[in-house]
């Protein structure tokens, strides 16, 4: 039987079995709000990682007693108005920035916003990862990531993916559903090879990547099938040890009935773990059709291509999902180390 129809296991189950001889540091940025403060000490009470809040220590505290809970004395609480690190950070940040051509004063404004303070934590190895978006947009979380913690050298672009536990099948890898939306041949394949890589580390599974489409192995002509077609070559020529193909129906890709009508003889088709889908609309629809209908538990949007950990949150997120990213942000800390 295919491992992967056998784990179940969510990432905060897996980080526990995990041996960390250092509890990695993951650094929240928006420390007051009270998902953020919950969610944070349940991840802290695991004892697999360190905490750092973001934000005023009163207010926090303040935040603790409403919600009825003791801030434990290990985690630790940052007002970037008052941190000692403020001026190696406005010296990183005018380094980082300086083809913009800012000014001291704007560095000193900038480094205190609590994205960019808590990037360049992990920048500098403060922290191992960072977490934010309960209360930010995705567009400011992923910008503070990408212009402080930068891409991995290896990669072409930032993506995401979401970890998906259906109900009633194995856990699997959605890409991209949150930021690029209308990825070039290169960028699929790119997008492609990088959630293979996050269903290795945080699904601890091997990775069975099916490209998506509207079509099974030839079943339609056009140029957006075509697209996916050449992706999957180039994925194939780039890194030939991931096993994929397209391209590929949901249907062909998830049920090996349907697979063995539609796909006679793939090793990938009826039991795919990892999904590309080949843009946005595509990716962003589905994972919410497969959440909301389906009842699956959907972990994300995760930043993929970041040289350090940095990830989203949903502004509807709940204390639950803060924890289980921690775990995510955790364990792709470890996987660097």
């Amino acid at each position: 039987m295919n491992s992967s129809r056998t784990k179940h296991k969510l990432p905060l189950k897996v980080l526990e079995e995990l041996v960390i001889n250092q509890k990695p540091i993951i650094v929240m940025s928006e420390g007051s709000d009270p998902r953020i403060i919950t969610g944070a000490i349940a991840a802290y009470n695991t004892g697999t990682c360190q905490i750092v809040l973001i934000g005023d220590q009163i207010t926090i505290k303040t935040e603790c007693k409403a919600l009825g809970v003791n801030l434990p004395s290990d985690v630790k609480v940052i007002d970037p108005e008052k941190s000692e690190l403020l001026i190696e950070f406005e010296k990183e940040y005018l380094s980082l920035r300086k083809n913009k051509v800012i000014s001291v004063d704007e560095a000193r404004t900038k480094v205190k916003e609590p994205l960019n303070f808590a990037a360049l934590m992990v920048k500098l190895g403060y922290a191992a990862g960072t977490v934010g978006g309960a209360v930010e947009t995705t567009s400011n979380v992923v910008r503070a990531a990408i212009q402080i913690i930068g891409k991995s050298d290896d990669v072409q672009l930032i993506s995401s993916c979401f970890l998906m536990y259906p109900k009633s099948a194995y856990p699997m890898v959605y890409s991209d559903c949150g930021l690029v939306i209308d990825p070039t041949e290169d960028e699929l394949a790119s997008i492609a090879i990088m959630a293979a890589k996050s269903c290795k580390n945080l699904l601890q599974t091997e990775p069975h990547v099916a490209m998506l489409s509207f079509s099974t192995k030839g079943s339609a002509n056009h140029r957006k099938v075509s697209k996916v077609v050449t992706a999957t070559k180039i994925v194939q020529s780039k890194s030939p040890e991931i096993k994929i193909e397209g391209e590929l129906q949901f249907d062909a890709a998830i049920s090996p009935e349907i697979a063995k009508l539609k796909a006679k003889g793939s090793l990938i088709a009826g039991r795919a773990n990892v999904m590309i889908f080949p843009n946005l609309d595509a990716g962003n629809i589905g994972y919410k059709i497969t959440q909301r209908l389906g009842g699956a538990q959907a972990i994300g949007p995760i930043l993929q291509g970041l040289a350090k950990p940095a990830n989203d949150l949903s502004r509807g997120c709940s204390a639950d999902d803060v924890t289980q990213m921690i775990a995510v942000t955790a364990l792709q800390a470890n996987r660097i180390q």
